[in-house]
């Protein structure tokens, strides 16, 4: 079903979980799965990794790869689809294959029944990540690859003047209410979302945020910019005082302070696991009586935190 035609019937809940390391199968991952599904859940979304430069070592030499550490990611989406009969959307990198390289793999997702896409250009962080800037067979940006969707979805392929068959999926792309690290500013960053959204993106999930009063700011400015499309807003289970001072260095966030300090009145980590879910579980709360269209939780492969998550949401 397309995400789009679900949120019109109700605000939705949905998970992010990674594909496993290399060379390891999906059972604990279908152990987090098994968990998670005894709650309502509307959607799995599975990312995808880029390549990096790796050097690997053998006995007369050292070998230079083009590596993925978390390869799988269809695999990942196809055995979660047949297994749960659940939705489920993979990730789709623009910056890490070319415009034919992923047509032939839109191609795959739409014989296998695959309706809902999420797109995003990739971490480019990493000094090690291989991106190909510059090169016309490579979209620049996540906007270049919406607009490819969209053309498949109107039967025009590349480089084809003839109309072929079309395919028809739900494109989703990601949104930064605290702005992406490498905006100069929220104002362009939004610009940029609006060019994304112009594209043909119809659904928009957002980093997580952790701050209701950011969360209004956003929505209030991407009404401001005729952005009209269902918004499900990010969120990952903090359970640990850690876990405020890492995130934040990772993902370029902000941690409200009234939720640090109550945190640091924890007196062991069973107490910090309970205030964070507590306090997590409230701001659910609060978001969809703001009447977001969905919330998606960020599992990291952790159930454990998403699973107490849930119960404190639902019972």
């Amino acid at each position: 079903m397309k995400l789009i035609d679900k949120i019109k019937e109700k605000q939705i809940i949905s998970i992010e979980i990674l594909p496993p390391d290399r060379g390891q199968n999906l059972e604990k991952i279908f152990e987090v799965i098994d968990q998670l599904l005894v709650y309502p859940i509307d959607f799995i979304s599975v990312t995808r990794h880029p390549p990096v430069n790796s050097y690997i070592e053998t006995e007369d030499r050292i070998i230079k790869a083009d590596k993925i550490e978390r390869p799988g990611s269809i695999g990942t989406t196809v055995a979660l689809k047949n297994r749960y009969k659940i939705d489920v959307i993979p990730h789709i990198l623009s910056s890490f294959m070319d415009k034919f390289q992923i047509e032939d793999l839109l191609i795959d997702l739409n014989l296998i029944g695959i309706e809902n896409l999420f797109v995003v250009r990739g971490d480019l962080k990493k000094e090690n990540v291989i991106a190909r800037n510059g090169d016309f067979n490579y979209h620049q940006n996540s906007a270049g690859l919406v607009s490819q969707i969209k053309e498949m979805n109107n039967g025009r392929y590349l480089y084809q003047s003839v109309k072929t068959s079309a395919t028809d999926f739900c494109i989703g792309v990601a949104g930064y209410p605290e702005k992406h690290y490498e905006s100069p500013n929220l104002y362009e960053d939004l610009k940029y979302l609006k060019g994304k959204v112009d594209s043909g993106a119809d659904f928009i999930i957002t980093q997580m945020v952790f701050d209701l009063k950011v969360v209004k700011n956003f929505i209030q400015k991407l009404k401001k910019l005729s952005i009209n499309v269902p918004i499900i807003i990010g969120i990952k289970p903090i359970v640990s005082l850690k876990s405020i001072y890492d995130l934040p260095k990772r993902f370029f966030i902000n941690i409200p302070e009234n939720f640090i300090k109550k945190m640091q009145q924890a007196k062991s980590k069973e107490e910090e696991f309970k205030i964070g879910i507590k306090y997590m579980a409230n701001y659910i709360k609060k978001l969809l009586e703001l009447k977001v269209d969905g919330i998606h939780i960020f599992t990291m492969g952790k159930g454990e935190s998403t699973k107490a998550l849930l119960k404190e949401i639902y019972y």
